[in-house]
């Protein structure tokens, strides 16, 4: 009777974790094409497409919880979020915010290539303010992924692109690295009510800045689909997914969409990548690479899955 329960546990386990990549997958695929729906829309105001990608994104993932907690248990992750999920929520507001921003000055490859960096950023912070310890592999690969951002900017100086859009890019990957250090330091902090929040306060404020938040009908469903569906529904695979699975794998099938992002707007858009991009993007995607590389080696496959980092929200 044992082995037989034993048996069938292990057959849910094995099922559970082949969905866990399958989601992790798709919220990867989905997030892959926020810069291709956010070159479709013709509104000016960047403002106005933050206020409505963030709204459609809280009604979203508002829903979502519903659905999965209930009202009760909706309120009660608001309330348990504390002042690190408030934390996080200020720095996703800030890195959601900074992507639509940064899209009117520079290319989608280059706000999506310099995000790659954000856990060996992570790693630094976390070296700087709690004095968690560096292997020698990791500061190689911090010092890579260093290497490979100051080429992407230097197109900035070139004037290939706009150093506006480069430096937002980079306040975004400094925005998700600290959150990331905020939810490996305080393992309580919720992912879906945080990022909600920060949605909230995205809207808020870029309501404050909008010259009008009128905006075609057209429009509006471009809004709808890079809200709600981009942003929201990625998130809600990801959560759902990311529990199912080693973080190591997480991060690594996460890399997906660095990938596709470039590749869709080079496709439907034609924004090829400058050479300066592609060199750089390279050699912060191999440094990230090769440093999950090695956390497989180290971890060997950690018998809780799960993370704690919060997803760029492409």
């Amino acid at each position: 009777m044992s082995q037989t329960t034993d048996a069938g546990a292990s057959a849910i386990a094995a099922r559970d974790e082949r969905l866990g990549y399958l989601l992790v997958f798709l919220s990867a695929f989905v997030w892959s094409f926020g810069g291709a729906i956010a070159r479709f829309i013709d509104t000016d105001d960047s403002w106005t497409i933050v206020f409505w990608r963030s709204a459609w994104a809280a009604i979203f993932l508002v829903g979502f919880m519903l659905w999965r907690d209930g009202l009760r248990g909706m309120l009660a992750l608001f309330r348990g979020m504390g002042g690190a999920g408030i934390a996080v929520a200020f720095c996703f507001a800030t890195a959601s915010t900074c992507f639509v921003v940064a899209l009117a000055y520079t290319t989608v490859a280059n706000v999506v290539l310099i995000q790659a960096g954000v856990p060996l950023i992570a790693a630094l912070i976390a070296w700087l303010v709690l004095g968690e310890k560096i292997n020698l592999a990791t500061w190689a690969a911090i010092a890579a992924v260093i290497c490979g951002v100051a080429v992407m900017v230097s197109g900035s100086f070139g004037g290939e692109v706009s150093p506006i859009g480069d430096g937002l890019a980079i306040l975004i990957a400094f925005a998700f690295s600290t959150a990331t250090v905020i939810t490996r330091r305080y393992a309580h902090v919720r992912m879906t009510p945080a990022t909600c929040l920060g949605t909230l306060i995205a809207a808020t404020f870029a309501a404050t800045q909008a010259g009008s938040l009128a905006v075609s009908a057209v429009d509006m469903g471009l809004l709808f689909a890079f809200g709600a569906l981009n942003l929201g529904l990625g998130l809600a695979l990801f959560t759902i997914g990311a529990r199912l699975i080693p973080a190591a794998f997480a991060a690594l099938i996460g890399t997906a969409e660095t990938v596709l992002g470039p590749i869709w707007v080079a496709l439907i858009h034609a924004e090829v990548p400058s050479t300066r991009t592609i060199v750089g993007g390279a050699v912060v995607l191999a440094a990230l690479l090769t440093h999950i590389a090695l956390e497989f080696r180290r971890q060997a496959r950690p018998a809780r899955p799960g993370v704690t980092g919060i997803p760029a929200p492409h």
